[in-house]
């Protein structure tokens, strides 16, 4: 039984991920607003009733969805800079950023777009969201501040979404503007604007 039961999880969140990466797709694309939830189940590969079945509303699938793509990239965060000591987590945060936006580039535009707007209904669950990442980010740049390692005068709570917030922006504008440059060189790049601000 606990095999069948691990199959249809399996099963479930196989379809979950795939309406996730339909949604974002259509969303980047088109707009929340105009994006339906018959165009969802048609580039997903589903039956209209699957969308509901597993979100009771278009508005739950983004709000999962948000949820979904930055928890996993505070999970990112959390893995790069295990054990680091503050100044190499804050260059592992910085690739970690990177890589994730590269391998994730339709979300991290959705996400830049959604981020500052205060007319959604999820903007409560984003915030929320958003002081998850920026959070490890923020326990980085403390520690740091604390051994010494960074400037003792620097503001925690400012420096970590400053950080948070142009590794978003830069990795947008290299994966659309300059998407031939390579990952090593925008990180060595970023990281010097960095240095020179810390």
């Amino acid at each position: 039984m606990g095999v069948q039961t691990d199959g249809r999880s399996r099963r479930r969140e196989d379809t979950r991920q795939r309406l996730f990466e339909a949604a974002v797709e259509l969303i980047a694309e088109q707009g929340f607003s105009a994006t339906t939830v018959d165009d969802i189940a048609l580039r997903a590969g589903v039956a209209k009733g699957t969308v509901y079945y597993n979100f009771k509303s278009k508005t739950e699938l983004f709000e999962e969805l948000l949820r979904h793509g930055v928890g996993l990239l505070t999970d990112e965060f959390r893995a790069a800079v295990d054990g680091l000591p503050p100044r190499d987590a804050v260059r592992a945060l910085i690739r970690a950023q990177l890589e994730y936006i590269r391998r994730y580039r339709a979300f991290a535009q959705l996400l830049l777009s959604e981020m500052w707007r205060t007319n959604r209904e999820w903007q409560q669950t984003l915030i929320l969201l958003r002081e998850q990442a920026i959070g490890v980010i923020a326990e980085t740049v403390r520690s740091g501040v604390d051994s010494g390692d960074l400037p003792a005068e620097l503001d925690v709570r400012v420096a970590s979404a400053a950080l948070f917030g142009v590794g978003l922006v830069v990795a947008v504008d290299w994966l659309v503007f300059q998407p031939d440059r390579d990952i090593a060189d925008v990180e060595e790049s970023l990281l010097a604007i960095v240095r020179r601000v810390a």
